[in-house]
């Protein structure tokens, strides 16, 4: 490691530590030279996520995005900005898991609605009208009644 100061590239580690949940290794170094001090982070360098649009256009996966998203589809709904983080979470880990550098915007949206369809119908439903882009109130009706069909037959319930 060269020293930030005097450019010196022999320095000690003087200390070693987790950092951010366990995702990185904080380290403590001296410069061998100067003897000044500072401190460096080592982490796990992620293959970029490649998201291929509808239009066929690709561009790097954005967790801002997504919660950017959620954001607006649970807008004046009872869901806490700590419990889209963890959908966002989710759906991100489940991206990288399937070890393909590339994934459809299509395959997303459904993780994401999976994912949203527990915590909040209102908000499914606002997601899902964005993402499929219902053309009219038909294809609208259909998402709700199948919604109502997973309850059995009774009302939706209030949460």
């Amino acid at each position: 490691m060269k020293c930030p100061f005097c450019d010196y590239s022999g320095t000690k580690v003087l200390d070693s530590r987790p950092a951010n949940e366990n995702k990185s290794i904080r380290r403590r170094r001296e410069c061998e030279k100067c003897t000044r001090r500072f401190t460096t982070f080592e982490m796990v360098e992620e293959t970029p996520l490649i998201v291929i649009k509808k239009d066929g256009s690709r561009e790097e996966f954005s967790r801002e995005k997504m919660l950017r998203g959620l954001i607006r589809a649970c807008e004046k709904r009872p869901v806490s900005m700590e419990r889209l983080e963890v959908i966002v979470s989710e759906v991100e880990m489940q991206l990288r898991n399937t070890a393909h550098a590339e994934v459809d915007s299509l395959a997303i949206g459904e993780i994401v609605m999976e994912q949203l369809y527990p915590v909040d119908e209102v908000a499914y439903i606002r997601f899902a009208s964005v993402y499929r882009q219902f053309k009219d109130i038909n294809m609208f009706l259909k998402e709700l009644t199948q919604i109502l069909g997973k309850h059995d037959n009774g009302p939706i319930r209030d949460k």
